[in-house]
């Protein structure tokens, strides 16, 4: 039943993402108007990626920690 909830989240999950531009107020503020069109969009990229970073270093402690309670199981 879990499998099934979890699954179905995903799917919900990707179908219903929303494009929203990862900016705070004062970048908006800063960058606003159409001749700062190209910096905007590498201001969005950029808070992006600072906010990827975190999240791939907690997903491999978590793959770590799951590889060592696995190996411990089998032994």
């Amino acid at each position: 039943m879990q499998k099934r909830i979890t699954i179905l989240f995903f799917i919900l999950a990707f179908f219903f993402s929303l494009n929203v531009g990862a900016q705070c107020a004062m970048c908006r503020a800063a960058l606003g108007g159409e001749s700062n069109s190209v910096q905007a969009q590498a201001v969005n990229d950029g808070i992006v990626y600072l906010m990827a970073v975190p999240y791939v270093l907690v997903a491999g402690i978590g793959y770590a920690v799951y590889r060592m309670r696995k190996n411990n199981k089998t032994n």
